[in-house]
Formats: C-alpha cells, sequence, structure tokens
C-alpha cells in the first residue's frame, strides 16, 4: 500500500470539489477548495517527496495548460486522465505523464466500446494506460459510471470483469463516488472486495479522512491496494496532515 497524490483541475485551477456535482451548469458544483498555488507547485511537492503514480485529473475542458505545467514539473512522476482519447494520449506520455488514463472515451451509450479500448492500447500500449472504474452502487452491484460521474454503465465492477480488463491495462483507478469528496470515511465493503479482486496495481479514492481511515484501509485491503487522498488534507483545505500521510506511507514500504 502506498499512498498515491492527486491534482484535480477545474477550469484550469487545482481544487477539490464533489466529483458528483459536476455538471453543465458551474452554479451547481460544489467546491471544497481552491488552490492560490498552481499545478506544479504540487507537482514539484510530489516530486520532492518522492511520490509516485499520483494522477492529474482534468475535470472538464480548459484545463490542457495547467495539466501540462504540472506533468512537465514532475517528468514521468504523475499519470493524467480527463478526455483523453486514442487521438491525444501519446500527445501527453510525450510531455512527461507516466501513464493515461481513461474512461468514459472507452464507453458508449452506456457500454463498454472494445474497439475504442483496443485502439488506445494499439496507440500507446498496455503498459501506460491506466483503466478508471470508478462507479456507484445501484440495486446491490458496483457499476461503473462515466461523463463525469453523471452516467451508469452496464458495466459492473466485479472478479469476472476486472480479470478481463487486466490484460489490456497496467493498473485501476476506481473512484468511490458516493463518497468522493465528502470526506465521510473510506466504503469499506467496495475496498475488500477490490483487494479480493484485483490481481494489478489499482488505486481506491474516495472518503479517507484520517490517519485512522488510512489504517483501516490497510487492514481491510491487507496492503494489496493504494488510496488517494485529496479534500482532506491540510494542503487542499482540509485538516489532515499531509506531511503525516507521506511519512505514513513511507513506514510501511
Amino acid at each position: 500500500m502506498k499512498f498515491r497524490p492527486c491534482i484535480d483541475l477545474h477550469n484550469g485551477k487545482v481544487k477539490q470539489i464533489v466529483g458528483e456535482t459536476l455538471d453543465a451548469n458551474p452554479q451547481q458544483v460544489v467546491e471544497n477548495f481552491v488552490s492560490e498555488h498552481d499545478s506544479a507547485y504540487y507537482a514539484e511537492m510530489f516530486q520532492r517527496d518522492q511520490l509516485t503514480g499520483g494522477h492529474v485529473i482534468m475535470l472538464g475542458g480548459g484545463n490542457e495548460e495547467a495539466a501540462l505545467s504540472a506533468l512537465r514539473a514532475y517528468p514521468g512522476g504523475l499519470q493524467i486522465g480527463g478526455g483523453i482519447k486514442a487521438d491525444n494520449a501519446a500527445f501527453y506520455l510525450e510531455q512527461g505523464a507516466s501513464h493515461v488514463i481513461v474512461t468514459s472515451s472507452i464507453f458508449r451509450d452506456g457500454e463498454l466500446d472494445w474497439d475504442s479500448l483496443r485502439r488506445i492500447v494499439a496507440e500507446v500500449g498496455k503498459d501506460r494506460l491506466v483503466i478508471d472504474l470508478s462507479c456507484k452502487q445501484r440495486d446491490g452491484q458496483w457499476h461503473v459510471v462515466t461523463n463525469q460521474w453523471r452516467t451508469f454503465s452496464s458495466l459492473v465492477v466485479n472478479e469476472a470483469n476486472l480479470r478481463e480488463l487486466e490484460s489490456y491495462c497496467s493498473e485501476f483507478l476506481i473512484h468511490a463516488v458516493d463518497v468522493e469528496g465528502k470526506r465521510t470515511g473510506i466504503l469499506e465493503s467496495l475496498v475488500k472486495q477490490l483487494a479480493d479482486w484485483v490481481a494489478i496495481p489499482t488505486t481506491y479514492a474516495g472518503g479517507a479522512r484520517s490517519m485512522e481511515d488510512l489504517e483501516l484501509f490497510r487492514r481491510l485491503s491487507d496492503g494489496k491496494l493504494d488510496i488517494t487522498v485529496g479534500s482532506a488534507l491540510d494542503i487542499f483545505g482540509g485538516s489532515l496532515s499531509y506531511n503525516k500521510v507521506v511519512d505514513y506511507s513511507a513506514s510501511i514500504q
């Protein structure tokens, strides 16, 4: 288990928002934090602290320059997601991303588009591809949600589907959308199931708010999963010490 840092970009600024509120109407977006620092500031911080495997997420348009600034500040140290498709994925790798993260571009009309997935694998290779399977619970199952988490897909996160998708990527990124950005604690049932199911590196994001949550996560996942902490951190306006999280992560490696 290790801590994976994040840089979420919205309208060109580093923010922490409640992901479920992303909508075409900007008045409906709930912002937990808007930083006075630019994306490169955080990228340089993560590089200084030798944190690897973090991600930059572009939440909508207008974030490309900020994303490139972060990638160039920490070449090879960050993954990038948000609007990544087969025709632009290689560009972001050339600009310094270690991996590209895909979700909505490999779905069409609520179904996984295998042709789109194969095209992006052909473009960048499975070793540099991360599949985002951010999900919400419905009818007792974890359904992948796309289009800024507003559209339910038919794809269920379960052992069989994860096994099939593992042959197309090197990692999974899974946001627990029901708790993402809300600082209400991790989704314990999802964490336990993911730890049982996955066989490749997998990062969980959603709800972590304290050192106790991190220790609970480590126990539930038996150290098999990595975790992202966002709005709870003091560097993003929360009360959880970023330095303590970094030190904790280093101590259990």
